[in-house]
């Protein structure tokens, strides 16, 4: 009798174990979730690809960027209407008259690249040189590049907006600079040459011919 109360007390035992669960512990599976098939969602709606027409995280804060307006640069006034501003500081030295230098550049007309204007000539790209060298302050170059060259150091770079009296005045040049065209170039004084060999009769002349 004792052997069979205590098969019947395992069966009932078995039957406990799986047995429905109370509903307290129904109350607390449900709880939780919802909050898991949440994680699941926001997890799957993270991970999938833009639809078309949509943007994509980086996309957003690219045009979000694009879209924030940017401080107004102020630019310094240099001699004889040349206006600028320094993009980078350059620790070297100032060129004297004479010197043989090399430059980077880029020429836009109607205001600079990142503002809409229209790249009409740079240095370097397909067979043209990395630098455009010249003797600083001989009148090699037009006037507003002699008289921003002459006062930047070696490494630095700026932005000039040169008027046409400092530039290629009104007759233009080349066919793709108007008469009368305000330029704007964005200049780097990338190298300094050593100084320069002059002679009496280079001295005589730039003492004549100042800038």
């Amino acid at each position: 009798m004792l052997g069979k109360l205590r098969a019947l007390a395992l069966v009932f035992a078995g039957a406990s174990a799986l047995a429905p669960l109370q509903p307290v512990q129904r109350r607390d599976v449900l709880r939780r979730a919802p909050a898991g098939v949440a994680a699941i969602a926001a997890s799957a709606a993270n991970s999938r690809p833009a639809r078309a027409g949509e943007l994509s995280a980086s996309e957003e804060a690219r045009k979000l960027e694009r879209e924030t307006p940017k401080p107004p640069v102020t630019y310094l006034d240099g001699p004889r209407g040349l206006k600028y501003v320094v993009t980078k500081n350059g620790a070297g030295a100032k060129p004297e008259r004479g010197q043989s230098v090399k430059a980077r550049y880029k020429l836009t007309l109607g205001g600079f690249a990142d503002e809409g204007g229209r790249v009409v000539d740079a240095s370097g790209g397909f067979l043209k040189p990395d630098f455009f060298g010249f003797y600083a302050g001989v009148g090699g170059v037009i006037k507003g590049w002699d008289l921003a060259i002459m006062d930047m150091r070696e490494g630095e770079a700026r932005r000039l907006v040169i008027p046409a009296a400092l530039g290629y005045g009104d007759r233009g040049a080349g066919g793709k600079i108007p008469g009368g065209a305000t330029l704007y170039f964005e200049v780097e004084l990338a190298e300094l040459g050593g100084p320069p060999q002059l002679s009496d009769a280079q001295e005589a002349w730039l003492a004549k011919n100042p800038i």
